[in-house]
């Protein structure tokens, strides 16, 4: 059974204006995006994390709810009990992230990848930021380079992109 593709973009742009918010514009690249084939096993390699569904750890400042971007680190020893969401989206993730964590920021299933030998290492720290964020340019020119240099410094060789 195919179910096709889910088209979240006008429902997505309908939950923005019913929440008194300008329609969001979705990045719209311009060509297909960069490929770069992996160059060994994801059992030899270190894994870098970032999602964006806002969490953050119990004890660190909350995301603003509105054109945030800025992100925060989560070590990866972190227990789920102490992550936290801010998303515009709130009342859409009391249906996964608020019951379970994971289901948005998998931390645990990551930890268990790494035991089981199905990714090399998990990097110390993992990320997060905002999903709705409407300065595409902050995005590209603070934001992506500021993970950027996060993710070399903890010199991974692949990165998971865990979309709100």
């Amino acid at each position: 059974m195919s179910m096709g593709p889910v088209e979240y973009i006008p429902p997505g742009v309908e939950r923005y204006v019913l929440l008194g918010y300008e329609p969001y514009r979705y990045f719209q690249p311009e060509g297909p995006a960069p490929w770069a084939p992996m160059t060994k096993p994801l059992s030899e390699c270190r894994l870098g994390v970032v999602a964006t569904a806002g969490t953050y750890v119990k004890g660190q400042v909350a995301f603003f709810y509105k054109d945030d971007h800025s992100y925060r680190t989560i070590p990866k020893s972190t227990p789920v009990e102490n992550l936290r969401f801010a998303h515009v989206t709130k009342h859409y993730l009391e249906r996964a992230a608020f019951k379970d964590a994971n289901s948005t920021f998998p931390i645990e299933p990551l930890r268990r990848l790494e035991r089981e030998g199905i990714v090399g290492e998990v990097a110390e720290d993992l990320f997060s930021c905002m999903g709705g964020i409407y300065s595409q340019r902050k995005v590209r020119d603070e934001l992506a380079l500021a993970l950027a240099v996060e993710f070399t410094r903890q010199e991974v060789d692949a990165v998971l992109l865990v979309p709100m």
